[in-house]
């Protein structure tokens, strides 16, 4: 059993970002969060998938360069959301 609110392996984000390979799905899945924000239920589900069923809490640490940290995973999210880097992990 996985640790809750730690990241998926790169095994299991090629899994979870399947269906959403194609630009528009992904594309569709940022609008619901830019729209319905981080406490739509929808939303909230595939950010607990993301992170083994718990949503992490906090500063996300991150290994971008310039990009440290995010005050959370919401914020975290919406960056890759705008930069089109849906395969960032922390």
């Amino acid at each position: 059993a996985e640790q809750l609110g730690i990241p998926l392996s790169n095994q299991e984000y090629r899994q979870f970002f399947r269906s959403l390979r194609a630009a528009h799905r992904a594309s569709t899945a940022c609008l619901l969060r830019e729209l319905y924000g981080c406490q739509n239920p929808l939303v909230r589900r595939l950010d607990e998938y993301e992170n083994h069923g718990a949503i992490p809490e906090g500063p996300i640490c991150s290994e971008l360069p310039g990009t440290p940290f995010f005050p959370d995973f919401c914020t975290f999210s919406f960056y890759r959301c705008t930069r089109k880097r849906y395969f960032i992990k922390v």
